[in-house]
């Protein structure tokens, strides 16, 4: 009981508040890559599916070297290659070096990484729909924005969903890694409660609660969208 009370006063009273801040920092962040990396996926996946072959061989090259290099070390090339190239261009130009924004730089890097599995799943959704829904709509003269807005995207949703809630879970947790570039989200500001008070236990295993409470409420989203969606899908 004893222990129960301190872990209350240490973690809820004290560190609380920036807990809470770090967890809102976390799921903007996710929030923001999964957007980017669902722009990403979809365009690789339409020039996977349809594009001229330069264009695939150049997506294709995007998605084997995201899925290939370790996540970190992409995080770490982008983040620092990113801020370097953009720095270069500025000093071309004459103008002073830029300081990249934190958040940024976090939400694009994580959604080019991101966009990677998301453009697979995507296309592996789409190549599900019934080629008979797209041929009817090609004879009724339907633009090609049309098609996708219409049909593509809306017929692919009950297929993807299942793996794009998944990447959603591997988002969040790869959000984490943006703490080695300095940047205060969740985990970053665990290590700065634990070090401080030296309670290094106790705020991990409360941070582990708190992404585990972020993972079943997205859980809980995920099935009711699943279960909206499904109303669509035919009956067997």
């Amino acid at each position: 009981m004893q222990w129960l009370n301190h872990a209350f006063e240490v973690v809820v009273l004290e560190w609380g508040l920036q807990l809470l801040q770090g967890a809102l920092v976390t799921l903007q962040i996710a929030a923001g890559a999964f957007a980017i990396g669902m722009a990403i996926g979809v365009l690789v996946a339409m020039v996977k599916l349809s594009g001229p072959r330069p264009l695939i061989r150049l997506a294709d090259l995007y998605t084997t070297l995201c899925r290939a290099i370790p996540e970190l070390l992409l995080i770490l090339l982008l983040y620092y290659a990113g801020s370097d190239l953009i720095n270069f261009v500025l000093a071309r130009f004459g103008q002073e070096p830029a300081e990249i924004n934190g958040f940024f730089a976090a939400v694009v890097v994580l959604g080019i990484v991101q966009g990677a599995y998301a453009g697979e799943i995507i296309r592996g959704a789409i190549q599900a729909i019934p080629s008979g829904h797209i041929e009817a709509a090609r004879a009724f003269g339907c633009r090609r924005t049309l098609i996708l807005r219409r049909i593509i995207l809306p017929e692919m949703l009950p297929y993807a969903i299942g793996g794009l809630s998944n990447l959603w879970l591997v988002l969040i947790k790869d959000s984490a890694l943006i703490s080695i570039v300095g940047y205060s989200e969740l985990l970053f500001t665990t290590k700065q409660a634990a070090g401080s008070t030296r309670e290094y236990l106790l705020f991990y295993l409360s941070v582990s609660a708190l992404y585990l409470l972020i993972t079943l409420l997205s859980n809980l989203l995920f099935s009711r969208i699943d279960h909206h969606i499904a109303r669509w899908m035919p009956a067997h």
